[in-house]
């Protein structure tokens, strides 16, 4: 659905290449802003995804390559978007990446690029944001935790410190920011059936000699009682909302999307 409620507006999602990044950027394109894209991926497939979705919404779009765990790209990243866009009105910070192990097997290098990535990064793209939106007197900060920025589950001590920390520093920007015109909040989504859970599906599959199918349905009956996937799209309309004037004093929430898992 086409919308104007964010024209003239530039939104920066970051991990926004495929997965719950992508459907963020889709939905906030289709409400008009422009969007710069971030992530991995091959450099044509990027170009024609960033170019079809500025043609398919009517809005400007540009792409930027930086690794979310080098601050000095990170900057570089956000001088791009001042100088083709005039700055950042939405920043989603999406990034992330995961390993499970039980804590005295983590690796010491994965644990250092989980909490680089998934937390250390929106620090770093929100101190540069700010000042901006301040200034503008409007701004959106959007921050994907997870549900297990909440609870917590075994094997994944890097990840859930990581989004337990989004969401303390989602409160914080709040606070900071309570008497302006920016605001900020988490999106804490359960199972998304994206490229990093399919691995996951993958190798429970093939662990337990199961199905694809039968791998699925026994990751979701753990933890989502819905026992269906929350979609990128569905996280995409909440993005919408927090964007929109009916969210103007939603500030410092962490809003879990994910089938009734913290509601056990």
């Amino acid at each position: 659905m086409k919308s104007n409620m964010l024209s003239g507006k530039t939104a920066l999602v970051t991990g926004s290449t495929s997965g719950i990044g992508l459907g963020i950027a889709r939905s906030l394109a289709g409400q008009g802003a422009n969007i710069v894209f971030n992530g991995f991926g091959d450099a044509q497939q990027i170009e024609k995804l960033y170019t079809d979705i500025g043609q398919e919404f009517g809005v400007q779009t540009a792409y930027h390559n930086a690794d979310m765990s080098r601050p000095e790209q990170i900057e570089a990243m956000m001088a791009f978007a001042q100088e083709k866009f005039g700055g950042v009105d939405i920043l989603v910070n999406n990034a992330g990446i995961q390993h499970v192990a039980a804590v005295e097997d983590f690796p010491v290098e994965k644990w250092d690029a989980i909490i680089a990535i998934n937390l250390t990064s929106a620090f770093h793209t929100t101190r540069l944001a700010l000042p901006g939106m301040k200034q503008k007197g409007w701004g959106r900060i959007i921050n994907l935790a997870s549900v297990h920025g909440l609870v917590g589950s075994a094997q994944k001590s890097a990840y859930v410190a990581a989004k337990h920390g989004l969401v303390g520093f989602t409160k914080v920007t709040a606070l900071e920011t309570a008497q302006t015109g920016v605001t900020c909040n988490a999106i804490c989504p359960g199972w998304v059936l994206t490229p990093l859970v399919q691995k996951q599906v993958d190798d429970r599959a093939a662990r337990e000699n199961l199905s694809n199918d039968e791998a699925r349905r026994a990751l979701l009956a753990e933890k989502q009682p819905s026992g269906e996937f929350v979609t990128p799209d569905e996280l995409g309309a909440l993005a919408v909302f927090f964007c929109s004037p009916a969210g103007s004093q939603v500030r410092g929430v962490a809003w879990n999307m994910d089938g009734g898992w913290a509601a056990q």
